[in-house]
């Protein structure tokens, strides 16, 4: 599957972005997984869903903050940001593995995902 990050952009510290992550055929059977890498960083997980998108995990720097969730129907994957923090600013990026619950096995790292979409910069500035 190939996938597509959009919904990036501006937003002031305390605000709000929706990312979205648009799957180019059906992701019925892909856990999805969000990631950021800021400039001289490596790239860290964010969040993630399971298939059906029962089952959601957060990187503790976000718990609280941003919520993950799909529609199949769609073939898309968003991810709502609120409550947007300095040390937020990155390129996001989603991912997909062809396994059901894959972060609830190995967690939400970046070896676990094998198809990538291109990122969509996220900038937090007043």
């Amino acid at each position: 599957v190939q996938l597509q990050a959009s919904g990036g952009g501006l937003a002031q510290p305390g605000g709000s972005l929706r990312l979205s992550c648009a799957g180019s055929g059906f992701m019925d059977y892909f856990s999805i997984g969000w990631f950021r890498q800021a400039p001289g960083k490596e790239r860290e997980g964010v969040s993630c869903i399971s298939s059906s998108g029962g089952k959601t995990y957060y990187a503790d720097s976000v718990k609280g903050r941003f919520t993950v969730s799909r529609d199949n129907n769609k073939n898309t994957v968003y991810l709502e940001m609120n409550s947007l923090k300095p040390e937020d600013p990155a390129v996001y990026y989603c991912a997909a593995r062809g396994q059901a619950d894959v972060c609830g096995v190995f967690g939400i790292r970046v070896g676990s995902f094998g198809s990538w979409g291109q990122g969509t910069l996220v900038t937090v500035s007043s």
